[in-house]
Parts: structure tokens; C-alpha cells; sequence
């Protein structure tokens, strides 16, 4: 069972925290291991928008398989903001340094480098942030116009709403892209945005496209990436001929042919087993390769696509 702890600091935006909250409680109802814990440096915290909300002042034991957010706030200015104190400030490096992640969406950024978890890693906030991010934390890497970053298990998110794109691709990566697809469908939203930047989840690089039987095909895949889908059954199942497929499924999902997105999703979680200790072939095994012959191929093919995977683990 994975705890997700929400950091709640005075002024927090509510869409900052229900976003990501929303969809690990999803996550948690469809059988996923997760709990949910809000803290506080004080019981009562107001929201911007004049929610008041209810958190605990003493944080749970975590442990590496847990994650901390840091929810956005309401301020002119990062230095206007709210200070977490430095009780909260070593908890966040701490659980860093323990192997666990630690997220921030929007202004929760700022906490992040207060903590000096941003120096020498890639790292992004709110548009209207960004240079003073910079300039504050001259240490960090800050990249703009994109939704989310990870690096070395600092993961930050842009403003507001992208906290649902990076809670999303959290699942992805932990729980294979069927899942993350499941949730979103779930929530109604739009699960496929990647803004300007390459992400680790082919469903957000690849996914981002109207044609719904590539989406159905897509969906197939994505449950059952490590079986054999021959390609007349992934036509059969949405009712086209193979060379309709083929090029509904070249043309809406970047040229790619249903066999590469599968072994897109394959060489994913691959990558995800390996960071975790299992060996290459146990992990090639576990994917549907016969054989790790395969799985070395395409990770020499792909090296910015584990960097990327292991940057979350």
C-alpha cells in the first residue's frame, strides 16, 4: 500500500490538490494500493478559493514506495507566498533521501527548492513563476512551457490543472498505461496531454489524436501489452480490415504501426521492473518477450525513454 501525502500550506488552490487527489482516489477504487493523508502546519487551513480544510499536524511514517505533493498556492509572487517552516522543509528532504518521491504542482515548486531539492534537477512551475523560480533558486533547472518534469524523483507540474496530467502519469509509469487510461476515463478528462516535451508514457505521446477505433485498438493494447495481439485480431476487434488499421493507426498515432506502441508499452514497463531490481530477462519475461534478445534491442534504441522511466523511481 502506497501513502500519497498532500502538504497543505495557507492560500492552497483547490484544484492544486483535488486534481491529484482525485485521481489516486480513483486509482484506489479500482484496486490500486493507495491511501490518501493530508498535513498541515496547522489543523485548519484555508484555501484560496474559502474552503476551509482539515489536516493533520503530524505526518505519517513513509516509506520509499510513498509520495509527498506539494499543492499550489494563491500569492503575486513566490516570496509573497506562504514559508513552510523547517519541520516540513527537512520532512520533504528527508523522504527524498530516503528513496521516496516528492511532487509539487503549480507554486508547491517553490517549497520544493526551499527544501533544495531543485538544485542541479530539471524542474518546471506556473508560467507566470518561471522566471522567478529561476531567479530564486538559480541552482535549478528550469524548464518552461511544459506540463510536468521528473528528475531523480523530483517531479514538478505547471499551473493548476497539470497536476492531473503529472498524478496521471505517476500511474502510468507505476501501473502501465491501461490504468492511467482507465482513471482518466473515469474522471472525464482529456488524459493525453504531453505540452512541448517528450514523456516516458507512449498513452500521452501517442494518444493525443480523435480517431476513436485507433483509440479502441489502443485501449486493447494497452490492457494486454504483454500477450501476442496479432494484428488481424486487433482489426477483427473493431471491425476494420488489417490494412484499414494499419493506416487508420500509422496516421493518427505519429506514424507508429499497433506492434511498435505495443512494444512501446512493453520496453515501459521493462524499464519500470529493471529500476526495481529484477533482471533483464526476468523483466523481458514479464513483458511478453520470449526471449531479453528483443528487450536489449529496443533499450539501445530508446536510451532517453529509461532515463526518463527512471527518473520517477
Amino acid at each position: 500500500m502506497s501513502l500519497v501525502v498532500f502538504v497543505l500550506l495557507p492560500g492552497v488552490h483547490l484544484l492544486d490538490l483535488a486534481g491529484p487527489a482525485q485521481v489516486f482516489s480513483t486509482a484506489a477504487g479500482y484496486g490500486l494500493p493507495y491511501r490518501i493523508a493530508y498535513v498541515g502546519e496547522q489543523e485548519q487551513v484555508h484555501s484560496a478559493q474559502g474552503l476551509p480544510l482539515t489536516a493533520r499536524t503530524e505526518w505519517p511514517d513513509l516509506g520509499a514506495d510513498d509520495l509527498v505533493m506539494v499543492p499550489g498556492w494563491r500569492a503575486p509572487t513566490l516570496r509573497g507566498g506562504p514559508q513552510p517552516g523547517p519541520a516540513t522543509l527537512e520532512r520533504l528532504r528527508s523522504h527524498h533521501a530516503a528513496g521516496g518521491t516528492v511532487a509539487s504542482v503549480c507554486a508547491g515548486a517553490e517549497a520544493l527548492g526551499l527544501a533544495g531539492l531543485l538544485d542541479g534537477r530539471r524542474c518546471t512551475t506556473h508560467h507566470e513563476h518561471q522566471d522567478e523560480l529561476a531567479t530564486r533558486h538559480p541552482r535549478a533547472i528550469v524548464v518552461r512551457d511544459v506540463l510536468f518534469t521528473t528528475d531523480d524523483r523530483v517531479v514538478t507540474s505547471a499551473g493548476i490543472a497539470s497536476g492531473i496530467d503529472l498524478a496521471l502519469h505517476l500511474l502510468a509509469v507505476r501501473h502501465g498505461a491501461a490504468s492511467a487510461a482507465q482513471v482518466a476515463r473515469n474522471m472525464v478528462v482529456y488524459a493525453r496531454r504531453n505540452g512541448h516535451e517528450p514523456q516516458a508514457s507512449a498513452m500521452l505521446r501517442h494518444r493525443s489524436h480523435l480517431d476513436d477505433t485507433v483509440h479502441r485498438v489502443q485501449d486493447l493494447i494497452d490492457a494486454r501489452f504483454a500477450e501476442q495481439l496479432p494484428l488481424a485480431r486487433l482489426a477483427s476487434s473493431v471491425g476494420v480490415s488489417e490494412r484499414t488499421l494499419t493506416r487508420l493507426f500509422h496516421r493518427a498515432a505519429d506514424g507508429l504501426t499497433p506492434l511498435r506502441y505495443q512494444q512501446m508499452l512493453r520496453l515501459e514497463r521493462a524499464e519500470h521492473l529493471i529500476s526495481h531490481g529484477a533482471t533483464v530477462e526476468g523483466a523481458a519475461r514479464e513483458v511478453g518477450f520470449e526471449d531479453a534478445r528483443m528487450l536489449r534491442r529496443l533499450r539501445q534504441r530508446a536510451p532517453s525513454a529509461r532515463s526518463g522511466e527512471a527518473a520517477l523511481n
